[in-house]
């Protein structure tokens, strides 16, 4: 059985739910997250919305019964390859110990062109 989760306070998205909770084994498949806050407004620049994004990833994990520590894989979505570094600086700090399998993967453009990354995850406890 698949229960939705989204982070509180999110408007809804009839598209997707930003994560999903299936019992027995209790796994949660976070959405991609971008870097925009509850209004839906876009950050500046990478670092900003690499933090953003991350910020929204724990968010929907907390709502979940989770954490960073209890996320077995993500997978990141950049749409300039000059936002590396930046990305890094945002993104690194972040990753629990040891860090989860990952995917790295660039991209022509997100849902909007105001988004320069987006970040979903695979969460188990």
């Amino acid at each position: 059985m698949l229960q939705a989760v989204n982070r509180p306070g999110a408007r809804p998205n009839p598209a997707h739910s930003q994560g999903m909770v299936a019992t027995g084994m209790r796994t949660l498949y976070v959405a991609g997250q971008v870097g925009i806050d509850a209004e839906g407004v876009a950050a500046d620049g990478i670092e900003a919305q690499a933090g953003a994004a991350l910020a929204n990833v724990e968010a929907v994990l907390t709502a979940g019964g989770m954490a960073m520590a209890d996320v077995a894989k993500l997978t990141v979505y950049l749409t300039r390859e000059e936002d590396m570094a930046g990305f890094l600086r945002a993104f690194t700090p972040a990753l629990p110990s040891p860090p989860p399998a990952g995917t790295l993967v660039f991209v022509k453009a997100l849902a909007s062109p105001r988004y320069l990354v987006e970040i979903e995850a695979i969460a188990v406890r």
